[in-house]
């Protein structure tokens, strides 16, 4: 059976909680109750170690979950993690990157999807600081299920009160649903930049920094695809579930990416490939004043094109980083190398694109349909891309 974990923390609906055990149990998954030490003084563990038939959770040093925790078993079992109810400060401590409790520290441990039903006065739900930290946690892929208005345990009527446990339930079995959507892919994602040498101290290169790509492999991995990352220079720590190859150059790009072309079901080219390279290149440092007046450049491999040849059901995404005419430039693009889908960008943009943590882009389909996202993180970005390439395999299908 699948395993769900339940957070709860101390809001006055941890009632609710017990319905939420229940429907989740309806549907043949097991729960493990997750509690802060709050919650426990409103309600006693005992209760929820009753409905669930697991040992409820509150002190990560007590008893006999103290050999589990420490090796984080149990992140590796569950398909989700839920907190409901979810007070402010939990949702400020998952923010922040607090970890001083199990249920905190859980949230970092764990790669399954996220889901949070908050539950407060409505002064506190609608604070600054509240609202600025479901903002971070929506931008790093939590998703929330958003509270209603009604009568709340302040005798007041506001927004605030805890969701209905049905609506809850069935976002929860939709996430669930959705990390299991790739399983049974191979996904080949390429990132970051390429380097082309001069010589062993200078190169051509662009400014892209790989954020992209590795979100998409985040993603990717999320929805239980196997996921194959091949990475040009990039600071970034690729997804441990990835099987991960660095490149330097677009040569190294091109052989790396074909020896993995035949078992990948979707290919995702987010890389900036150089498009040029140095006719010649030196083993040594060229000195200054013998650099001359000329270097001669010539192109790269076209990876994106040898792929689209021979491609077959598969499916080939491609990017455009543009300054001018994006769309246009993308639509030539998608047609030129038979591509299913093209993400074009403009990179002129500041706010966005290279080096941020932000994107805003136009994904295009064959026949020119275009979505359009607003600015958005790059996690958020990745998740479009992802639901549009799913809705392509069901198209082929």
């Amino acid at each position: 059976m699948t395993l769900i974990a339940l957070g709860v923390s101390s809001s006055i609906s941890i009632y609710k909680s017990c319905e939420i055990i229940r429907r989740f149990q309806e549907k043949d998954f097991q729960v493990q109750v997750i509690m802060t030490k709050n919650a426990s003084r409103l309600i006693s563990p005992l209760l929820f170690s009753a409905l669930s038939g697991r040992e409820a959770i509150v002190d990560p040093f007590e008893g006999q979950q103290s050999e589990r925790i420490a090796h984080v078993a149990l992140a590796k079992e569950v398909a989700l993690l839920l907190v409901a109810p979810a007070t402010a400060n939990v949702i400020g401590k998952f923010a922040s990157g607090v970890a001083d409790d199990f249920l905190s520290t859980f949230y970092t441990a764990v790669n399954c999807p996220v889901l949070i039903a908050p539950a407060m006065n409505e002064a506190m739900y609608l604070h600054r600081q509240t609202q600025q930290n479901i903002r971070r946690l929506k931008g790093l892929g939590v998703r929330f299920v958003e509270p209603e208005r009604g009568y709340l345990a302040c005798k007041d009527t506001g927004w605030g009160r805890l969701a209905p446990p049905e609506r809850i339930v069935d976002e929860g079995l939709r996430l669930i649903k959705k990390s299991r959507s790739l399983k049974g892919k191979t996904v080949l994602v390429t990132a970051g930049p390429t380097r082309e040498f001069l010589d062993p101290v200078r190169f051509l290169t662009n400014r892209s920094s790989g954020k992209m790509g590795y979100e998409l492999a985040e993603e990717a991995i999320r929805r239980g695809a196997d996921v194959i990352l091949v990475s040009g220079p990039s600071p970034l720590f690729p997804p441990q579930e990835a099987k991960f190859s660095q490149v330097q150059t677009a040569e190294e790009m091109e052989k790396e990416v074909s020896k993995h072309f035949t078992k990948a079901d979707i290919i995702i080219m987010a890389a900036a490939v150089s498009d040029f390279k140095f006719a010649e290149a030196s083993s040594k440092k060229i000195k200054k004043e013998k650099l001359g007046e000329k270097i001669s450049i010539v192109p790269t491999p076209d990876i994106l094109l040898k792929l689209s040849r021979k491609k077959g059901s598969k499916v080939l995404v491609g990017f455009a980083a543009e300054t001018e005419n994006v769309a246009e430039n993308a639509v030539k693009k998608l047609k030129a190398k038979n591509l299913d889908m093209i993400v074009a960008n403009n990179v002129l943009d500041e706010r966005v694109g290279f080096e941020s943590d932000f994107n805003q882009v136009s994904i295009i389909l064959p026949g020119g349909r275009a979505i359009r996202s607003e600015k958005m993180t790059k996690i958020e970005i990745s998740q479009l891309i992802l639901d549009k390439i799913e809705e392509i395999i069901g198209k082929k299908c």
